[in-house]
């Protein structure tokens, strides 16, 4: 019979970079750390899928939710969502147990830190596993290039810009927000996700998903129950932080631009749905992350899969991450 490693999944408070974040942790404290950074708009429970298996297989687990998210604290100011503020949390997590190192392994906004971490701080990340999001060398200001791309269409990151009408909107009905938004990204509802709109308006980004108004209606791998715990980790701070990750993505291109892909030695994994708009369509985005990534070990394309890569197929994702960490 093979030994369980890990204790119960738990819940602490941790101090980190001058705030303190809710950490879901299993596993040993000896044990080598795997840190998980969650997307947007998530929580450290869309790794709900993957504590176990990580812990049991020998890795100390770590799944914050990161600032602005859950109970975490969520500052006031949007210049406290930038890639400083949000690594820094993260390498201090690492300080809280001791390690001098981890593996690192984001999804959607995680990945974009989880890249830019490890081109920050290669030292401390030991293995780099990105989700959904690949590798993306930016030309120029990222929404300077999306305004070129999109002209005066709508699209959602460029509406995330402006402080107020997000946060209003998605905090309104906080329930029918989070449905409609991880219903229109799902493999399941594909090629209807509803990001971009033909024509320029006024009226707001959840009216234009693809997702149905019965909000029990779900997908087969999101639970009522789960979707509970995500609306919960949303009503005490609202979608203010959340959204201000977005506003800071000019701010981290300038901050980034003195550090080269070529930093990033570090063993990488790369995981995505075949029915996520991030690639889909897009061969040139994986073309692009493989030329500037020095040790891409692997690419794995999860077919039939949406955005929301390790919660629409744990297995799949926990078989790629264990065969990635067990290969290193």
């Amino acid at each position: 019979m093979t030994e369980r490693r890990n204790d119960a999944v738990r819940r602490r408070r941790i101090a980190t970079n001058g705030i303190s974040l809710d950490v879901v942790e299993a596993g040993r404290r000896s044990d080598p750390v795997v840190l998980l950074c969650h997307g947007f708009p998530e929580s450290s429970h869309s790794w709900r899928h993957q504590m176990r298996p990580l812990a049991d297989a020998g890795y100390h687990v770590l799944a914050p939710d990161q600032r602005g998210y859950g109970t975490s604290e969520s500052p006031s100011d949007v210049d406290a969502y930038g890639i400083d503020d949000l690594g820094g949390d993260l390498l201090g997590l690492l300080d809280d147990v001791d390690a001098q190192d981890a593996v690192l392994v984001g999804h959607d906004w995680g990945a974009l830190v989880a890249w830019d971490l490890a081109r920050l701080h290669p030292e401390r990340i030991n293995s780099l596993v990105a989700m959904s999001v690949p590798f993306t060398p930016w030309p120029a200001q990222p929404t300077r290039v999306l305004r070129h791309i999109h002209g005066d269409n709508f699209f959602y990151i460029l509406y995330f810009q402006d402080v107020g009408p997000a946060e209003a909107e998605l905090g309104a009905d906080i329930r029918r927000s989070l449905h409609h938004i991880l219903w229109s990204a799902s493999g399941d509802n594909f090629p209807l996700h509803g990001v971009e709109r033909s024509v320029a308006g006024t009226s707001g980004w959840l009216d234009e998903l693809h997702a149905p108004e019965d909000l029990d209606d779900l997908p087969v791998w999101l639970t009522s129950a789960d979707l509970d715990t995500f609306v919960d980790a949303f009503s005490t701070n609202g979608f203010f932080g959340p959204v201000s990750w977005y506003r800071n993505f000019d701010a981290n291109y300038e901050r980034l631009a003195p550090f080269p892909a070529s930093r990033m030695t570090m063993p990488t994994l790369f995981v995505a749905g075949s029915n996520d708009l991030v690639i889909h369509g897009h061969p040139e985005r994986i073309e692009a992350m493989q030329a500037e990534l020095p040790n891409l070990r692997d690419i794995v394309i999860l077919d039939g899969v949406g955005h929301w890569t390790q919660q629409e197929d744990p297995d799949s994702v926990n078989a790629a991450l264990l065969g990635f960490l067990a290969s290193r």
